[in-house]
């Protein structure tokens, strides 16, 4: 199938990339982030909530066309020290994030405040950095 080397290619390059267990315990955390106010879709407004110093988790799709978009990104996030994954869709973030459009980034940001999803927030971190040991 023409362009499935594409795929194949672009999830090569996208590490880490989340395994199916994972992706369930990411899409979870999108909704329930996005219904609170804790969630910033889009490249642009993840890479504003990690400079602000607010950006918990950064999310990435590995099927963004060019992923060359978004390869510049975890460099800026491990200099702050934000972990970050990848996930196989765009679509599917969008439609986690409760919009119909594809999302190619999101972060949750905190903003100083204190929340009820922190718990699955910091366990979500330590399994996003057990991928890169």
């Amino acid at each position: 199938m023409e362009g499935e080397g594409d795929h194949t290619e672009a999830a090569s390059r996208a590490f880490p990339l989340a395994e199916e267990d994972m992706i369930i315990k990411v899409q979870d955390l999108i909704r329930d982030s996005a219904k609170k106010g804790f969630l910033k879709k889009g490249a642009n407004e993840a890479t504003k909530g990690l400079n602000r110093g607010s950006a918990q988790i950064i999310v990435m799709a590995a099927d963004t066309e060019p992923l060359e978009i978004v390869l510049h990104l975890p460099l800026l996030w491990e200099d702050k020290n934000v972990p970050y994954i990848f996930v196989p869709s765009q679509a599917a973030l969008g439609t986690a994030c409760g919009v119909s459009r594809n999302i190619i980034a999101w972060a949750i940001v905190t903003d100083g405040q204190e929340s009820d999803l922190q718990g699955r927030v910091n366990e979500l971190k330590d399994e996003i950095e057990q991928l890169f040991l």
